[in-house]
């Protein structure tokens, strides 16, 4: 009885060792970069390169810059990529293309 008890408790021991491991080896992968968008024309435009980006999968926040013709992405890199953040503006319109990356 007491090895059976033994066991079951190397059992627990061993599966919450496993799920602490599972969420430490989640480690973020958090990138900034800035894309240059050099179509916006009109006051309306940042709205909609913004919506594209925050829509893609992965992206935690887009400010996009009508003055300086630029969008800063925040995302989550296992979950998306610079392809897909140019993929997204360039589907609404408006091409960009990659100026600076910061890996948080």
């Amino acid at each position: 009885m007491k090895s059976l008890i033994f066991s079951f408790l190397t059992l627990i021991l061993l599966s919450m060792t496993n799920l602490l491991y599972a969420n430490n080896s989640s480690v973020s992968t958090e990138k900034s970069v800035t894309l240059t968008v050099e179509k916006m024309t009109c006051i309306s435009c940042p709205y909609i390169v913004k919506k594209s980006l925050t829509e893609t999968e992965g992206v935690q926040s887009a400010e996009v810059i009508f003055d300086e013709k630029k969008a800063i992405v925040v995302f989550d890199e296992s979950k998306t990529s610079v392809e897909k953040l140019i993929a997204a503006t360039t589907n609404v319109g408006f091409p960009s293309e990659l100026v600076e990356t910061e890996t948080n």
